[in-house]
């Protein structure tokens, strides 16, 4: 399946409030981020990038 792009490059899905909720569950829950990756359907990139502008932990060995 192809990813789907802008003319300025690839789209972006943004987080709504139960993607932040979801992700601040499996932050206390210690979720290794690779499963939590598949479930979101997001990279490990973007969860930890977003985890860290929330400012909170992420992982199960932070």
């Amino acid at each position: 399946m192809a990813k789907k792009t802008t003319k300025n490059g690839p789209a972006r899905k943004p987080y709504t409030a139960s993607d932040i909720k979801m992700l601040k569950a499996h932050s206390k829950a210690r979720t290794p981020v690779s499963k939590l990756s598949k479930m979101m359907k997001r990279t490990e990139g973007s969860l930890r990038q977003k985890a860290l502008s929330l400012g909170i932990g992420l992982g199960h060995q932070r």
